[in-house]
């Protein structure tokens, strides 16, 4: 293998970025009437939507298939390779089959395509060469053809795979709408790591690990510093006698008075209290509460059960779930 150490390695990466980008530019032209009719066809199948190809179209179909599953529609792989040596099993009555292929001609999608055709499934083609014969033999196509691969040589899929991905993507996001998939809905299919604690985890979730600060309006300052300091959530609530939230202590306000260099003496909470504090329902999002925090620039929310002060949700809880 040759080597060349005289390329501008800018220029080449851009150039390859532009070649491909123009492909899935493109590749709005073949959004036809056989599109809308896969998305409905899908949409509708009673059984799973079955994706095969082979090389490097396979690895995209792994890739639409894991899409789609996250996103409301079951589907699965199976490897055209395999397909043809005992996979086929696979494939049940109320399947669409979605093939997927540049050429529409490898060997092994020759052999697949009559013996799906023969169980009666909708074969849907994916294919970048609409004369051949996966495109002929298929019930709809979804047209990917792409002038050149980015690649110099034009031989590696680059430009090709890229355009499978996004043609995928494009049927993908019209099942979502079609099905009217939500967040709410992805939530269930992502449960783990850190994109799904912040479709699922709420503000409840994490406060009720802690105490719930509070003073009275007449209670004096040791009182507020003392009950700051032994709940560690550097804030209090402030209650009337009756039980109702009527301000909020922080650590903050303390330094604050306390810079003003004036008698402590007879201070008691009221005094210092902030009277409109920033809070947050218990069944909101923890995404909501660390918005919250951003926009008004603080770290902890009290956490409130209607109008019933319930809790403490702070910055550090957020930071230790992997909110942030």
């Amino acid at each position: 293998m040759k080597k060349t150490t005289t390329i501008n390695i800018r220029e080449t990466a851009k150039r390859t970025l532009q070649v491909e980008a123009a492909a899935i530019k493109d590749l709005q032209q073949f959004i036809d009437e056989d599109f809308e009719k896969a998305v409905a066809i899908i949409a509708r199948c009673a059984g799973r939507l079955v994706v095969t190809g082979i090389g490097k179209s396979a690895i995209i179909g792994q890739k639409l298939v894991a899409t789609l599953n996250s996103t409301g529609t079951p589907s699965l792989f199976m490897h055209a390779a395999d397909a043809i040596h005992g996979d086929l099993g696979m494939i049940q009555e109320q399947d669409v089959v979605l093939c997927i292929s540049k050429s529409g001609t490898s060997p092994e999608i020759k052999v697949l395509v009559p013996l799906v055709k023969s169980f009666g499934n909708t074969l849907i083609a994916m294919v970048g060469n609409a004369g051949s014969y996966l495109a002929q033999e298929a019930d709809l196509v979804l047209n990917t053809t792409v002038t050149q691969e980015a690649c110099p040589n034009n031989l590696a899929p680059t430009t090709s795979t890229t355009a499978q991905l996004a043609m995928g993507d494009a049927l993908a996001v019209c099942l979502i709408e079609w099905h009217g998939f939500t967040a709410a809905d992805f939530a269930k299919f992502h449960p783990g790591g850190t994109l799904g604690k912040k479709l699922y985890l709420k503000v409840g979730d994490l406060s009720r690990h802690h105490s719930t600060p509070r003073v009275l309006l007449e209670s004096p300052l040791r009182d507020v510093i003392l009950e700051i300091s032994s709940k560690m959530l550097g804030v209090t609530a402030v209650m009337d006698h009756e039980g109702e939230l009527r301000g909020i202590i922080t650590d903050g306000d303390l330094r604050r008075m306390l810079e003003k260099s004036i008698d402590t003496a007879g201070v008691i909470a009221k005094d210092i209290m902030s009277t409109h504090p920033k809070h947050i329902q218990k069944d909101e999002l923890a995404i909501n509460a660390l918005e919250k925090m951003r926009q008004h620039d603080i770290t902890q929310l009290l956490v409130m059960e209607d109008k019933r002060y319930i809790g403490i949700i702070h910055l550090h809880d957020l930071i230790r779930e992997g909110i942030i």
